[in-house]
C-alpha cells in the first residue's frame, strides 16, 4: 500500500491529539453538526506522488437526542422479543438475604419505577417481560446509577446480567454519547488500488467475560436492551472467524463484550481502543482468574490508555469471593460498594440436592434408570470430566433412544452454540457437558443437573449445580459418588448441611473418618441397590 510518509504522519499528529482542547477546536463541531472537515493528500502537509491518497473525513452525523427512542422496526423487534423468556419465576422469587456495606450506599429499590432509567430502557423491560427487579437488581441498579464502583458476589442466576446492563446503558442514554462518540466520527481511510481501512472503534462500555459462551449470552441481552437506541452493542471471543469479528466492528461499536484473549489480539491488531470506556464490567471474575487469564485482564484495565479507576466506572461480578478476587477489587475499584446477596458461594435453596452411591461400573446404568424416572422432556444437564467422556456418554445416550447432544471445548464454536440452541429448544433435552458450561450459561429451565462424574472442588460442584433452580424456580441436582471422590467429601458434607438437605447417613460417616485421617475410607456397599431404588422410587412421586 502506497501512499505519501507526509501527508500520512501528519493526519497521524492530527489525530493523536484530537482529545485535548487544541485537537477538539481543530476537528469538533457542535453536536449534531453536518459540517465536513476533509484533509486529502495533496493538499494536507503532502507532497506529490505515490500511488496511495490519504485523507480525513468527519463523518456527517445527526446525533440527536440519546435519550429519545429511535422508530420501531418490527422485524428486528420480533427477533429479539418474540420469545422472550427470563426464566425467572416472580411469583416464587424468594427473599433471600442481601447485604450492602460501604460508604453512603444508595437505597435499593422495589420496582424498576423507582428509579429513572429512560423512555428506551423502561420499554425494552417491558418487551422482556420482566415485571420487578430480583434482589441483586435492587441493589445493583441504584449503586451503579449514582456512578459508584461495585464488588456484587451473587448467587448464580440471580438476573446480575440486566444488574448491570439495565443503568450503563440507561446512563449513556441520559448522557449521550460524549468524548467517547464524538471520537468515532472520524475515520482515517487509506485508499489504495479501491480497498481501505478504517480506524479503530472505541467503545463507552467494555464487558469482560470468560467464555465464549457468556460473552454471547451479554451480547443478546445488550441488544435487547439496547433496542431502539442509537447504542451499537458488539462481542468479540476466540474460537470464531476474526475477520468476521473486524467487519462488525467497523460498523461501529458502543458498547463491547468481549473474552480477555480476543479483545488482547483486537487491541495488538490496533482495532480497539479503550482511550474512552466509561464503564467497565469483569463478568465471573472468579472463572476468569480460574481459566489463567489473569495477565490478560490485568493488561487491558491497566494499561495507560484506559482511563484510570475514580475515572471510569467499575463493576466487579463473582460467585465467589477469594483471596486473589480481593486483590482484584483492591487495584481495579474505588471506594466500592460491596453486595453479598445470599451466602458468597452457597448454593440455591430452591435446589433439592442428592447424593447417591454408584461405582464406576454402574453410572451408565443408573443414568437411565434415572432419566426414565424424570422424564425425557425435562431439560437435563449431565456433567463429566473429560471431553472423550462426553463423546462417549452422548453416543451411548443416543444408542439408548435418547434425543442428547454435547458440549465441551474441542466442538467448533457453530457446534457448540447449535447444540445450545437444541438444548434450550427442547429438541435435545439432554446436554453432556464439560466444565466449559459449568459457568454462566443461562439456560433457565433446567430441571435436572446429573453430575456423572463429581469435581474435585466444592466451588465447581456449587456452579455445577447452579445451572438449575435458577432464580426462583425449583430444581433437582443429582451427584454420583463413590471411591474416588473422597477429596470433596467434607466440603459436600458443610454444602448439603448448610442448605438444609438429606445428608446421606454414609456420607456423614465418610467425613467423619476423612476429617479424622482414618486410613480406611472405602464404603460398604450393602444395601446400595435398595438406596438406588427407594432414591428411583421418590423421583417418581416427585414427577
Amino acid at each position: 500500500m502506497a501512499f505519501d510518509a507526509g501527508g500520512w504522519n501528519t493526519a497521524k499528529d492530527a489525530y493523536s491529539n484530537f482529545g485535548n482542547n487544541r485537537g477538539k477546536s481543530a476537528f469538533f463541531n457542535d453536536r449534531g453538526n453536518s459540517n465536513r472537515t476533509r484533509f486529502e493528500h495533496g493538499g494536507f502537509g503532502g507532497g506529490g506522488g505515490g500511488g496511495g491518497n490519504t485523507r480525513w473525513v468527519e463523518e456527517p452525523r445527526d446525533e440527536g437526542d440519546w435519550s429519545k427512542p429511535t422508530p420501531r422496526n418490527e422485524r428486528l423487534e420480533h427477533e429479539l422479543f418474540s420469545a422472550s423468556n427470563t426464566g425467572i419465576n416472580f411469583e416464587k422469587y424468594d427473599d433471600i438475604p442481601v447485604e450492602a456495606t460501604g460508604q453512603n450506599c444508595p437505597h435499593h429499590i422495589e420496582s424498576f419505577q423507582d428509579v429513572d432509567m429512560g423512555e428506551i430502557i423502561m420499554g425494552n423491560i417491558a418487551l422482556s417481560r420482566y415485571t420487578r427487579p430480583t434482589p441483586v437488581q435492587k441493589y445493583a441498579i441504584p449503586i451503579v446509577k449514582s456512578k459508584r464502583d461495585l464488588m456484587a458476589c451473587a448467587q448464580t442466576g440471580s438476573g446480575k446480567t440486566a444488574a448491570f446492563l439495565l443503568p450503563i446503558l440507561s446512563q449513556i442514554y441520559t448522557e449521550g454519547p460524549g468524548e467517547a462518540l464524538n471520537a468515532s466520527k472520524f475515520k482515517i481511510i487509506i485508499y489504495s488500488n479501491g480497498k481501505y481501512g478504517r480506524r479503530k472503534q472505541y467503545p463507552i462500555s467494555l464487558v469482560l467475560a470468560p467464555t465464549r459462551e457468556l460473552a454471547l449470552q451479554i451480547y443478546d441481552e445488550a441488544r435487547k436492551f439496547s433496542y431502539r437506541s442509537r447504542v451499537r452493542p458488539c462481542v468479540v471471543y476466540g474460537g470464531a472467524d476474526i475477520g468476521q469479528q473486524i467487519r462488525e466492528l467497523e460498523r461501529g461499536c458502543h458498547l463491547l463484550v468481549a473474552t480477555p484473549g480476543r479483545l488482547v489480539d483486537m487491541m495488538e491488531r490496533g482495532k480497539i481502543g479503550l482511550d474512552y470506556c466509561k464503564y467497565l464490567v469483569l463478568d465471573e471474575a472468579d472463572r476468569m482468574l480460574d481459566m489463567g487469564f489473569e495477565p490478560q485482564i490485568r493488561r487491558i484495565v491497566e494499561q495507560d490508555t484506559m482511563p484510570h479507576k475514580g475515572i471510569r466506572q467499575t463493576m466487579m461480578f463473582s460467585a465467589t469471593f477469594p483471596k486473589e478476587i480481593q486483590i482484584l477489587a483492591r487495584d481495579f475499584l474505588e471506594e466500592y460498594i460491596f453486595l453479598a446477596v445470599g451466602r458468597v458461594g452457597s448454593t440455591s435453596e430452591n435446589i433439592t440436592q442428592k447424593v447417591v452411591w454408584v461405582e464406576e461400573s454402574d453410572k451408565r446404568s443408573f443414568l437411565l434408570d434415572l432419566l426414565s424416572a424424570t422424564g425425557k422432556d425435562s431439560l437435563t444437564l449431565v456433567f463429566v470430566e473429560t471431553k472423550k467422556g462426553a463423546d462417549a456418554l452422548e453416543d451411548f445416550l443416543y444408542r439408548e433412544g435418547y434425543a442428547c447432544t454435547s458440549i465441551h471445548g474441542d466442538r467448533s464454536q457453530r457446534d457448540r452454540e447449535e447444540a445450545l440452541s437444541q438444548f434450550r429448544s427442547g429438541k435435545c433435552p439432554i446436554l453432556v457437558a464439560t466444565a466449559v458450561a459449568a459457568r454462566g450459561l443461562d439456560i433457565s429451565n433446567v430441571k435436572h443437573v446429573i453430575n456423572f462424574d463429581l469435581p474435585s472442588d466444592i466451588e465447581e460442584y456449587v456452579h455445577r449445580i447452579g445451572r438449575t433452580g435458577r432464580v426462583g424456580n425449583l430444581g433437582l441436582a443429582t451427584s454420583f459418588f463413590n471411591d474416588k471422590n473422597g477429596n470433596i467429601t467434607k466440603d459436600l458434607l458443610d454444602i448439603l448441611v448448610e442448605a438444609k438437605q438429606e445428608v446421606p447417613s454414609w456420607l456423614e460417616s465418610l467425613a467423619y473418618e476423612h476429617q479424622h485421617k482414618s486410613s480406611n475410607r472405602g464404603r460398604s456397599k450393602r444395601c446400595v441397590n435398595y438406596l438406588h431404588y427407594h432414591y428411583l422410587m421418590t423421583l417418581i412421586m416427585i414427577k
